[in-house]
């Protein structure tokens, strides 16, 4: 049976976009310890790759800066799978205003990324989602968005607009597409830092929420189990901000 003709009648897995680094990594390695079959998506080759197929977990590479990206993943989706048990909207990418691309190319690439390709992908699997939903009493969306949507940023102004419309369509597909599929979102403030961050920068960062740390991406992982195991959370954002919006305000 060629992969093409394979259609997996038992499998309705977790699709989780930029599955391959950070969060998304982590989501997939502990959703499929949990038994959940999940397939992630990938824009570059990385290590993790390795380890996420000799686990059995299917990897798909591909490019959301355009919309040919999200069709062409749409359509093996389609092809592959009966129905979605649910589709994490983890990829990412991150442009501050002011560097070598002009403005105009930032903000577009923010939007295809945070707001054009789960727009789509949510569109063209919506019937794959709801499939599974009449199976099994409900599917899930989560959008992964970004403490900044509710404050702006400065320096990343693209950025933090494209998360704010990534909220927006949280609240619309959620109505769209009750009761069998729940849609909901996380806005994470600082979760864990990169290896590069300096100790100056920690501890500058870790200042600016109440609770003074940095949890890890365990937390994140928390958060999206929880929305899975939920039967009655919609068109609702969780804020993993440890307590950063109190932080400011005194």
């Amino acid at each position: 049976m060629t992969r093409q003709t394979a259609v997996k009648e038992a499998v309705s897995p977790i699709v989780i976009t930029g599955g391959a680094q950070r969060l998304g990594l982590a989501a997939a390695l502990a959703l499929h310890r949990q038994n959940y079959p999940v397939v992630i998506t990938y824009r570059k080759q990385r290590p993790s790759l390795r380890e996420l197929e000799a686990q059995g977990i299917e990897t798909i590479r591909t490019d959301f800066s355009d919309e040919q990206g999200v069709t062409v993943l749409a359509e093996e989706l389609c092809s592959r799978y009966p129905s979605l048990r649910a589709v994490i909207h983890n990829a990412s990418d991150w442009m501050a205003e002011g560097g070598d691309e002009p403005d105009s190319r930032v903000m577009q690439n923010m939007l295809n990324v945070h707001v054009v390709a789960p727009y789509l992908l949510n569109q063209q699997c919506g019937d794959l989602l709801r499939r599974h939903g009449e199976l099994h009493g409900q599917a899930d969306i989560i959008h992964m968005s970004d403490y900044v949507a509710g404050s702006g940023s400065k320096k990343h102004i693209a950025y933090a607009a494209s998360k704010a419309a990534l909220h927006n369509l949280t609240l619309s597909f959620a109505s769209k597409f009750a009761p069998l599929v729940k849609v909901n979102s996380i806005a994470p403030a600082l979760l864990m830092f990169n290896h590069d961050d300096d100790a100056a920068y920690r501890e500058k960062a870790l200042r600016k929420s109440l609770l003074g740390i940095a949890p890890g991406e365990e937390e994140g992982v928390n958060a999206i189990r929880y929305i899975l195991e939920s039967r009655f959370l919609t068109g609702k954002t969780i804020a993993l901000d440890g307590g950063r919006h109190l932080a400011q305000a005194s």
